[in-house]
Order: C-alpha cells, then structure tokens, then sequence
C-alpha cells in the first residue's frame, strides 16, 4: 500500500510519471479506468477546486466519490494521543479511519494548518491518519503541503513552455488580509525543483519558508539540475522570469503579521512588475485569489494569467495520481 500526502512520497521520477500521464489523458480520454472504484474525501477544511476536480476526475473516469464533512453531517473527529475525550469530538480517528477504509478503495483528507510553525512542519494530523489507514491515504491539502496543486502547477507549465528544465519561476509573496498557510508556496518549491526548474522565493524581511522545506527543496534541485535562491528584492527577482507566482504566507510569528502586511502592502502584483524585464512574465495563483490586494484586475485579466488552466490541470493531474494510487504504483 501506497500514500500520497507529500511531494517526496513521489520524488523526481514519480512526479515526471504523473506528468507524463497527465498530459497524454488530457489529449486522449482513458475512459473507465476506474470502474467499480470508490474514493472517499475527508474534508476538515473547505474547498471548492480540490472538491470538484477529485469528483470529476472519479465520475469521468468511471469511479464514484464519497464526501465527508467533518464540520457538517458527520461527527467532529479527535486525532490527539492519550486525550480525554470530553469536549465536542465524539469520535476518535484510530476508529474512524480503520472503518472508512473497510468501504473505500481510497482515502483523500483535506486539513489545514493551525498556525504553529513546527506543528504544522511535522504534519501531525495527515500523518496520523496515514498511520491509522489500511488503505491508501492521498493529500488534498494539508499543513504543510498541497502537493496536487504543485503537480498541476508544473502541467500548467509544461503546457505553456514545454521542457521544465531550466525555467525560471519567482515565488513572490504577496500581501494579503490575513496570515495564511504555507501549504501552496511550499509544494510550488518543491515540486519545481524536482521538475529541474530555477526558482527563486521572494519576499519581505521575516517571511522565510521554514528552513526544512528549503533544504528538501535544494537536494530535489540538485538531483534534478534546478536551482533554489531566495531575494528580498521583488522587482529583481521577477526580472525575466518566466512566470510570477503569486501567494500570500503568514510570518513565524502569527501576531507579527498586520505590521509586515501593512509595511509591504506595496508587493501587491501588478502588470510593471510582470513587464520588468526584457519579456513579460506570466502570472500564476493557486486560487481564491483577492483581487486588488494580492494580484491586480490588470494582471488577473490580461492575456499573462494562467490560473484558470491551473485550476482545470487539477483534475487531469489527480486523475493521473488516482490511477497509481488505485493501483499501488506510487512511490
């Protein structure tokens, strides 16, 4: 039995295998190839995207998928060890895991950070739940990552410039109303680097990616031929870039946030910055995005955008997935 909950449960082949199979099933239809299959999805968190694009690709595909909802019409589930359970959690995972996966093939979870940096680098609740799984568990989002998005952030790439190799992405931060979670930048970094893409993370003073996940991200590059940097300078790190990737992260210290939001509100994206360079730079945003505040309506509706594609390759890159997933190939 195999799990998907983070890019390295893949590695450098294993991500150009769903690649490889997702651009060829999204020219020519497989079909049923998941007949008689059924996938559950366990959400602890809300979603549109990721939602719709596993069900499309289970009911295009021949399967079934069966929804969850852990706020609403389902019980509230504990996964903290050796708690007393007295408060509105009456069900506990160790249970509730082993029993979803005596009705499913599969199990997609969706939980998001909380906020406490090495609590959400550890990834406690999506490894727990793999832990407890007897059958295999897939990410939809998690703490730390959102691998999904990654690989259909790199489809969305191969599609508009072919070959990844070498291609030069900045992640630029972004200002935003709130602090927000990692999971995104994180996977967009790692899975460029095991596509051997030149990536470079932007943003203000106090805003690192945590450490651990730039160093994962630096022995992908070197396997691959990437390259990782990281600039405190927008304007110079998207200079001929070949795509902006636009994204919002909270600080180490979530109380830290409204002064850096309110310093750098000046990082939102706009079309001067795409048009820096010698060539304009596309522009990429996992979705919901805040208009005027993250990324301007310029840039959003100008021929440079590419987040409607990303949204759509969510569905061919799970579908990819699930066919390994399905049939114990991931690695």
């Amino acid at each position: 039995m195999k799990h998907f909950t983070h890019i390295s449960d893949l590695g450098i082949d294993g991500v150009s295998r769903i690649l490889d199979r997702a651009m060829e099933w999204k020219q020519h239809d497989p079909g049923a190839v998941f007949e008689g299959r059924l996938l559950g999805m366990l959400f602890f968190n809300p979603s549109l995207r990721t939602r719709v694009s596993f069900e499309a690709a289970m009911l295009r595909s021949g399967g079934h998928a069966i929804v969850i909802d852990v706020n609403s019409g389902s019980w509230k589930l504990e996964h903290a060890s050796g708690i007393r359970m007295d408060g509105d959690r009456p069900e506990h995972i160790r249970e509730a895991i082993p029993v979803l996966g005596g009705y499913v093939d599969a199990l997609a979870v969706r939980c998001f950070a909380q906020g406490e940096l090495e609590q959400d680098e550890a990834d406690a609740l999506i490894r727990s739940i793999a832990s407890h799984s007897p059958i295999p568990v897939v990410s939809m989002e998690s703490a730390r990552e959102h691998p999904c998005q990654g690989l259909a952030d790199m489809l969305t790439l191969r599609e508009q410039f072919g070959a990844l190799q070498g291609r030069r992405i900045t992640l630029s931060w972004a200002p935003h109303i709130k602090p927000l979670p990692r999971a995104v930048p994180n996977s967009l970094v790692l899975s460029a680097a095991a596509c051997g893409c030149h990536v470079t993370v932007a943003h203000p003073p106090g805003l690192e990616l945590h450490a651990a996940v730039l160093q994962q991200a630096q022995e992908l590059a070197r396997q691959s031929g990437g390259e990782i940097a990281t600039s405190h300078d927008q304007t110079a790190a998207c200079a001929d870039a070949d795509v902006v990737y636009g994204k919002s992260w909270g600080p180490a210290e979530p109380s830290a946030f409204s002064g850096l939001a309110t310093e750098h509100a000046d990082w939102m994206i706009d079309m001067p910055l795409l048009q820096a360079g010698s060539q304009a730079s596309h522009f990429m945003h996992c979705l919901p995005v805040r208009r005027n505040v993250v990324v301007s309506d310029a840039v959003l509706d100008s021929e440079l955008s590419l987040v409607v594609p990303q949204a759509h390759n969510r569905l061919h890159v799970q579908r990819s997935l699930l066919h390994d997933i399905f049939n114990g190939d991931a690695t």
